[in-house]
């Protein structure tokens, strides 16, 4: 269906930080989309009986560098940073509260708060909040550096032996006293901004594959291997974890965070903070989160059958003493299955979202190649009472992940954003 169907004028439209765009006007603007040199296409939803048109161009890039430093906290399968600021941008205002119910390490929440817009996020597990909350309050590098020095990292405790197949014996005797640490201060409910960066830095640098990790050479660091896997890693490449230094290893990847943090975008992080909220829980049921309180919901649902998320955090559950085994993190197999739990969080969404209020839903995989998620998102949202308004596919070429993982692209997707907008009516 093209912008002339829907009943739009034709015209040239521009956005900035302050201007809230009309549907009408967001459906101009993608059709006219030309930053990177490429000419929308614009297709027929594969439901003829959806009446959705597909806007398919490179709507942001990977080549970008105005992501802001402070995103560089890996997690599995998070999206770019451009995402949510290519919503947050035409669809709200400044004060607006933009809300993620699966907010992973905070993307959405941190692009919000650096335009300020309200954050409000959600997860299930709690590793969430510890990511993403600290770089709402972020403190300076002397203020990092003072605090590590009151901490004994050489006091003598019992370690986990199992632990020594990523870390050198006083590395690990290092990491253990610093978890002792942050854990009493977290039971104690004195754990301040200061603390709960340093815990957000050190869960970051757990394991991964370069001298900036804790760990001797392991897998990528959005995930930990097992035991008997690392073992093999070890025995394959011939190594041995060397000692690294806790302490430096923390003060450097903080230095990199806050690399291009100015003064006002300080300030409204320190803004954004104070109305800020989390929800540690399953996002289909959110009774902290008011009715019609949300102007922008932007997010990612847990992938069908792809990524098993409570394996991969074994090891940061372990340092942020959280029992993997109890966080009940979706693992749909059905797309079935999958679509259900969709319609219930929709559900909800439309509950929390004002009128007039948008989804910006991104469904990155395709199932094997032949199941575009939207043919399931579109029906489930319009059962839960919410309007489908397009669908965006920001088609880029591999990144890095991709490649390293075999990842064909529009095939598993994870390098081709889709997204469907939504809209509460």
């Amino acid at each position: 269906m093209s912008t002339n169907q829907l009943g739009l004028e034709l015209g040239n439209n521009s956005t900035s930080a302050d201007k809230l765009l009309s549907p009408q006007e967001f459906l101009i603007e993608l059709r006219d989309f030309h930053e990177f040199g490429k000419k929308t296409i614009v297709e027929q939803f594969p439901d003829p009986g959806i009446q959705t048109p597909m806007f398919i161009n490179e709507f942001w890039t990977s080549r970008q560098r105005a992501a802001h430093s402070l995103h560089e906290v890996s997690y599995r399968a998070c999206f770019k940073p451009q995402l949510p600021r290519f919503f947050i941008e035409r669809l709200t205002r400044p004060g607006d509260r933009v809300y993620d119910p699966f907010a992973g390490r905070g993307t959405t929440l941190l692009e919000a708060a650096l335009l300020g817009r309200t954050p409000i996020g959600c997860d299930i597990n709690p590793l969430s909040e510890i990511l993403a909350a600290p770089r709402l309050r972020p403190p300076s590098n002397s203020e990092i550096a003072a605090r590590l020095a009151q901490i004994n990292f050489h006091q003598e405790t019992e370690c986990r032996d199992d632990l020594l197949v990523f870390y050198h014996p006083k590395t690990l005797q290092a990491l253990t006293n610093l978890r002792h640490y942050l854990l009493q201060k977290s039971e104690t409910g004195s754990l301040d901004a200061i603390d709960a960066w340093i815990r957000m830095v050190a869960t970051n640098r757990l394991t991964g594959h370069s001298p900036g990790f804790f760990s001797v050479y392991t897998m990528p660091p959005n995930q930990a291997v097992s035991i008997k896997s690392q073992q093999k890693i070890n025995a394959k490449r011939q190594q041995t974890p060397q000692e690294k230094n806790v302490t430096e290893i923390i003060l450097k990847k903080s230095r990199s965070l806050l690399g291009n943090l100015d003064t006002a975008q300080a300030n409204s992080l320190q803004n954004a903070a104070i109305n800020a909220r989390y929800c540690t829980g399953s996002c289909d049921t959110t009774p902290q989160i008011e009715n019609d309180s949300i102007q922008l919901v932007v997010t990612s649902p847990p992938f069908l059958d792809v990524v098993d998320y409570q394996t991969d955090n074994w090891l940061r559950c372990w340092f942020n003493g959280i029992e993997a085994s109890q966080v009940k993190i979706w693992q749909l197999r059905k797309p079935e299955d999958w679509q259900a739990k969709m319609q219930n969080v929709f559900q909800e969404l439309r509950r929390v979202l004002a009128p007039g209020g948008h989804i910006a839903f991104e469904v990155g995989e395709i199932k094997g190649g032949k199941l575009p998620l939207e043919t399931l998102v579109v029906p489930a949202a319009q059962r839960a009472r919410l309007a489908p308004i397009l669908i965006l596919i920001n088609d880029q070429k591999f990144t890095k992940t991709s490649n390293c993982w075999g990842i064909d692209n529009l095939k598993k997707g994870t390098n081709t954003n889709r997204i469907i907008l939504l809209r509460k009516e």
